[in-house]
């Protein structure tokens, strides 16, 4: 057969069977496998692929996954969340959503301790959501809040997305991680900008019913955030300063947390299932991860096969448009893709393909790594499989899914409106990782 008509044969048999409900992981690898087996025979495919579990995922680099995954878990059993949200409630409870502004805040803390969106959401929602209620908040924007929140988890480090990425395309991890750093600052202060804006229209007068707190209260309450300041500094600072690698800075963070967590009174009451749980999590998140990047492995090596990412480079390179331009339309691909798919399946389909474009096209891989994220960020609040939101939806039961969603549309604006500063100011991304130590 020939490849062209093997190719379209492949992808197409990729959506055939996601339609059907098969796992991302499993659609990419049969589908690769069908496809070597119709350029070449099944002999072959079974030769080349006998070793692949092994060599595509027995790399070191890949090891700061569960550890970060760890860190982020035992960081929720330490009861970061709920010391998060009380110090942010006391600095911007009396704004505007400031409760709003208070669980966006948290997120970025919390993002900066777990590399997880959905962690991300679910922590701060469990403590922010039924405050939000109680002070009368507009059902969308606080269940809103929450949904778009848990999206910085993905980009502030130590992020297992970034992390994700770094291996895919053989870019610097800590370099990656690194670059997530002022994104993730100017995501989050899109939103609080966004949410003052948005409540001055909906809900004008329910900041005035929170207590305001003096600067001694304030700047007393952040004592309560030291496990935050400690985990990003240890992790995020050793690998700028370069006293240690991204896999040895997952070490010693999962193990900062892991004291965390045994001097938490609160979790000490039920450390052994605190402690199971935090393992079976990081077990079944570090799996899923690594069966995706086993079955993209397996297409993305079917697709190089037939030459797919070099015909595309040729007809992109040829094209007379401007190179900005066809990095923009190229980032577009995963608005539709977030519909329907989860960040960790939008990279391992996409970046086989697109990845060697931006290169061709003489554009940083970092840069192009942060905008790639933010693209998977606003699939994460996207209907109809916006993640974020069923479970924001799961923690607020009494608000119909369809208000999460219209909340959530908020958030949309604003992640476009930090996507297109980083996409005409790169500097934003690049300026930090071009000044490490290490």
């Amino acid at each position: 057969m020939d490849e062209m008509t093997a190719t379209l044969l492949a992808i197409g048999l990729v959506f055939v069977l996601l339609a059907t409900g098969v796992p991302v992981f499993a659609s990419l690898a049969l589908a690769g496998v069908a496809g070597v087996v119709m350029v070449e025979d099944l002999d072959f495919a079974l030769n080349r692929l006998k070793a692949f579990s092994y060599t595509q995922t027995a790399v070191y680099l890949l090891t700061v996954i569960p550890l970060f995954i760890l860190m982020g878990n035992f960081a929720q059993k330490a009861g970061v969340g709920q010391r998060l949200f009380s110090v942010a409630r006391k600095w911007v409870g009396q704004l505007p959503g400031g409760l709003a502004i208070a669980s966006v805040l948290t997120s970025a803390g919390f993002a900066a301790t777990s590399g997880s969106s959905v962690a991300t959401a679910a922590t701060v929602g469990a403590v922010a959501i039924p405050e939000m209620k109680q002070a009368g908040y507009d059902r969308r924007l606080s269940t809103g809040a929450v949904a778009a929140g848990g999206v910085l988890g993905v980009l502030i480090p130590p992020s297992v997305l970034l992390i994700f990425y770094a291996a895919l395309t053989e870019v610097s991890a800590g370099a990656m991680l690194v670059a997530g750093v002022l994104p993730g600052l100017l995501s989050t202060l899109v939103f609080i900008a966004g949410i003052v804006v948005v409540s001055k229209k909906i809900m004008p007068d329910c900041h005035q019913t929170q207590p305001h707190y003096g600067w001694g209260e304030r700047f007393a309450s952040l004592g309560d955030a030291w496990q935050v300041i400690v985990l990003f500094v240890v992790v995020l600072g050793g690998i700028y300063l370069g006293f240690v690698t991204p896999t040895e800075a997952g070490a010693i963070g999962a193990f900062a947390a892991f004291v965390m967590l045994l001097c938490s009174r609160q979790a000490r009451a039920n450390l052994g299932g605190n402690l199971k749980d935090s393992f079976r999590s990081s077990i079944s998140t570090t799996v899923m991860i690594l069966m995706t990047m086993l079955g993209a492995g397996i297409f993305s090596y079917f697709l190089t096969l037939v030459g797919a990412p070099q015909y595309i480079v040729e007809a992109v390179t040829t094209v007379d448009l401007p190179p900005l331009l066809i990095i923009g339309l190229l980032l577009l691909i995963y608005l539709p893709l977030g519909m329907f798919l989860d960040a960790f399946s939008m990279l391992v389909i996409t970046l086989p393909i697109l990845f060697p474009t931006v290169q061709s096209l003489g554009f940083d891989p970092l840069w192009f790594g942060i905008l790639a994220v933010k693209m998977c960020e606003i699939g994460l609040i996207t209907p109809p499989v916006g993640l974020n939101v069923y479970v924001t939806a799961g923690i607020d039961r009494d608000t119909p899914l369809v208000d999460v969603f219209r909340g959530a549309g908020w958030f949309m604006i604003m992640e476009a409106v930090t996507t297109l500063l980083i996409f005409f100011f790169p500097v934003i991304v690049t300026w930090l990782p071009a000044n490490m130590l290490g």
